[in-house]
């Protein structure tokens, strides 16, 4: 009897260590935030250039008391469906430990019952694709407790079509001319001072 007790307390503490390894679902949070962005239907967004306004709020159709476990929101840039296909490194799963479907920070803020915004530009390093805006409520542990999302559950609507860039920029082509043009300058300067030096030391 002793030894089937200490199997079963095993069992069950691989059972909670496992569930722990893989930390919150998505599936289990609840939509309790409502989440919205300035958008241009049709608009093709230029990173470093172009910028987003989101907002977001507790959805006011929940019981009073839903968002007290509520300290941190903290807002992300998220691909969406279309641009995952064959892409392993964007691929969503339902552990968020493991999700890789919002892998860009746009804000981190104190939770307030409050409706809040951002006006964020769209970073550098955002790469082309198609992205929805997501933000989660983390409770003091800085764990995820509920989410909200500008697009539907298919995550098929109110996408962002993001332009990244492409090939070198002006700044970078520019900085490598000058350093050209400087060092050919440098070496000219070398062989001129040498032949002089060589020239004198004959001459003496």
């Amino acid at each position: 009897m002793a030894s089937t007790g200490i199997l079963l307390a095993s069992l069950l503490l691989l059972s909670c260590l496992a569930e722990t390894s893989h930390g919150v679902l998505f599936s289990s949070l609840k939509q309790t935030l409502i989440v919205t962005a300035s958008h241009k239907e049709g608009q093709v967004y230029k990173t470093g250039i172009d910028k987003l306004t989101v907002s977001w709020g507790l959805n006011q159709s929940f019981p009073a008391g839903s968002d007290s476990t509520y300290k941190t929101i903290k807002v992300k840039f998220c691909y969406a469906p279309v641009s995952q296909v064959d892409r392993g490194w964007r691929k969503t799963v339902d552990s968020l430990s493991k999700d890789k479907t919002c892998q860009f920070k746009v804000v981190a803020r104190p939770y307030s019952s409050s409706n809040q915004s951002f006006e964020w530009t769209i970073e550098r390093d955002v790469p082309s694709a198609t992205y929805f805006l997501r933000a989660y409520a983390y409770d003091a542990a800085d764990v995820e407790v509920a989410y909200g999302q500008t697009t539907d559950a298919q995550k098929a609507t109110n996408l962002f079509v993001v332009q990244g860039i492409s090939g070198r920029h002006a700044s970078l082509d520019i900085a490598s001319i000058c350093f050209s043009a400087f060092s050919v300058l440098s070496l000219a300067g070398f062989f001129i001072a040498e032949k002089r030096k060589a020239k004198s030391s004959h001459e003496k």
